[in-house]
């Protein structure tokens, strides 16, 4: 992946004494917040929402243009819920507010130095690790009786059986994460009717998160230590704007001043697993996945549930629909693939031999008979002119197995994109063409017998061979395998 790194050095003139108005570095916690519409019959044509805001120490809220955000920081994902530094230029952007130069993180000794920044976002992730407990607020609206859901209901989803939350966690984690402790309280009443929290105008509904997130924990303050969690999924009778939230929120709680990995849930969200682990994982960080047919459908990858949840999913009776795996990308950007399982080649490089195993299996460990195989191949192009629109691919094998994963579309070699337009989300690739609307094609797997060729043609990989745990793929570092350069595929 780009090394961002030492790019485009950031002095730090200190933060001026008058205030925001003043100062050109602003220092607090980054909220990230990504809406996922409800499902909707058909294909979906309402797209996602995405906000980002700058959380002062005073409580103050500094929303942020996310377009100049991505554009400042690199990979503005790797910065949420972090403590970072926003420089503002002195002009103005012609929108009128301050225009955003650069987001470095402010949370490590070596970036937050005394008087000075050396470089932007590192492009990686903190790994998340070991214990990551949340609690379940469930929260009814004063003009709303209705509660769908008995607590027990929300305090069971944690569980550690298959189709539970903790269950699921640890599987795709690699068993790097666990939700022990984690537990549920409620139903507390709002203090206001739904219509003080989602307002509408000119037909569009707009939820106030902030005001929701505030006066729900507020009235469960008395019962529930939040200092003690990382995570706080909300729940809501009512509906909200049409969408469910995920991501984070900078406050104090209990005498804790942090970034909570936060989420906010209509009843069609927590009846189903699977697009309450897609908030959650907004919550850990993980941007949404596409697939590569160019539209503005974020919602279009089956290979991701941080993408499209309900396509090839399986169904549980008590949990609706299970989450799917997330690609190896996002299992990379928590720190759950180990250095071991992953392999990197450069674009020119020979053509190489090797074996890549399904995602979804356990790590290799002493006594469970797996192969000493990665689990995660990374293709890396040239540096680009311009560090933060570099591109590379990755490639992992996928099957229709298990309790998640059991209704994939096929037994293949899965290929994504990533890195372009600032925006460093895995973009599956299709060999057909035009690319299919959903990527549960067969264009987006790649089967013994067939090949792929980057559309820069600086990269090709053969399906050769199958194996007990995976495939066999002969990879180059050019087009040599199908002698042509753009997608295509051979049998």
């Amino acid at each position: 992946m780009q090394n961002l790194f030492g790019i485009a050095a950031l002095a730090l003139a200190g933060l001026i004494g008058g205030g925001f108005a003043q100062a050109q570095v602003v220092q607090g916690g980054l909220e990230l917040r990504w809406g996922d519409p409800a499902p909707a019959s058909g294909r979906r044509s309402v797209p996602t929402k995405f906000e980002a805001a700058l959380v002062l120490d005073s409580g103050a809220r500094i929303p942020l243009d996310p377009d100049q955000a991505r554009r400042g920081a690199g990979d503005l994902y790797a910065l949420g819920n972090r403590r970072v530094a926003v420089q503002f230029s002195v002009a103005k952007s012609s929108a009128g507010g301050r225009r955003i130069e650069a987001i470095v993180p402010a949370d490590a000794p070596d970036t937050a130095r005394a008087h000075g920044l050396t470089g932007k976002s590192d492009g990686v992730a903190k790994a998340t690790l070991g214990a990551t407990r949340w609690i379940t607020v469930a929260c009814r609206f004063s003009d709303i009786a209705e509660e769908q859901k008995p607590v027990t209901f929300f305090r069971d989803q944690y569980g550690d059986a298959p189709g539970q939350l903790g269950h699921y966690w640890r599987e795709v984690s690699y068993d790097k994460i666990h939700l022990t402790g984690s537990d549920a309280r409620g139903w507390y009443a709002l203090p206001h009717p739904r219509s003080h929290y989602v307002t509408e105008e000119d037909g569009e509904k707009d939820a106030d998160l902030t005001a929701l997130f505030n006066d729900c924990t507020a009235a469960a303050d008395a019962d529930v230590d939040f200092s003690q969690v990382i995570g706080i999924n909300l729940m809501f009778n009512g509906d909200l704007d049409g969408y469910a939230w995920g991501g984070g929120r900078c406050t104090t709680l209990d005498g804790v001043n942090r970034c909570w990995s936060s989420t906010w849930n209509p009843p069609w969200s927590f009846n189903n697993l699977a697009p309450l682990a897609h908030e959650m994982g907004h919550g850990y960080g993980l941007p949404h996945s596409d697939n590569s047919d160019g539209d503005d459908d974020t919602y279009d990858n089956p290979w991701d549930v941080m993408s499209d949840g309900w396509s090839n999913a399986v169904r549980d009776t008590t949990y609706g629909s299970r989450p799917k795996h997330i690609n190896i990308l996002q299992r990379d950007r928590l720190g759950w693939v180990d250095a071991a399982r992953k392999r990197t080649i450069a674009a020119g490089s020979a053509r190489t031999r090797l074996a890549v195993d399904y995602a979804s299996l356990p790590l290799p460990t002493a006594g469970n008979g797996l192969p000493d195989n990665i689990r995660m191949l990374v293709l890396q192009t040239p540096q680009s002119p311009d560090p933060y629109r570099g591109t590379w691919y990755t490639v992992e094998a996928r099957r229709p197995i298990g309790d998640y994963e059991g209704r994939l579309a096929g037994d293949a070699i899965i290929i994504h994109r990533v890195g372009s337009d600032y925006r460093y989300e895995a973009e599956s690739q299709d060999s057909d063409w035009p690319p299919a609307d959903t990527a549960n094609n067969e264009g987006s797997m790649f089967k013994v017998g067939e090949a792929w060729v980057s559309p820069d043609g600086l990269f090709s990989v053969y399906v050769e061979s199958t194996t007990a745990t995976g495939f066999t793929l002969v990879v180059g570092g050019d087009a040599r395998v199908t002698g042509g350069k753009g997608p295509r595929r051979r049998k």
